[in-house]
């Protein structure tokens, strides 16, 4: 089961599924961090440019790019079952926009 944790020491941060390409676990920003607020609006679902697949991602996910957009250097593609860059040169926009995953 895929999970978000915000311990950089999670053992699952660094497992991943051989069936699907998700991690155990993914590092997002503690409760109290992502509760000072956003400085991007909450997006929970983007499309790889590559192969036009959307992917929904968890809240706590959505919470952490929406607080720090560059926290992440990549995302997970549903559709690739893999993990891309993301950025201004990244691969994902969020759904219904242009603008760039964790820029």
């Amino acid at each position: 089961m895929t999970g978000t944790t915000d311990d950089r020491n999670d053992p699952g941060l660094g497992q991943v599924d051989s069936d699907t390409g998700l991690q155990a676990s993914y590092l997002v920003l503690s409760d109290e961090e992502r509760a000072q607020g956003f400085v991007r609006p909450v997006r929970r679902t983007y499309v790889h440019q590559t192969c036009g697949t959307a992917t929904t991602m968890s809240l706590a996910i959505a919470e952490t790019y929406a607080r720090q957009p560059g926290f992440y250097g990549g995302t997970y593609c549903a559709g690739c079952r893999d993990h891309f860059p993301v950025g201004e040169h990244g691969q994902f926009v969020w759904d219904g926009t242009d603008q760039k995953v964790g820029s």
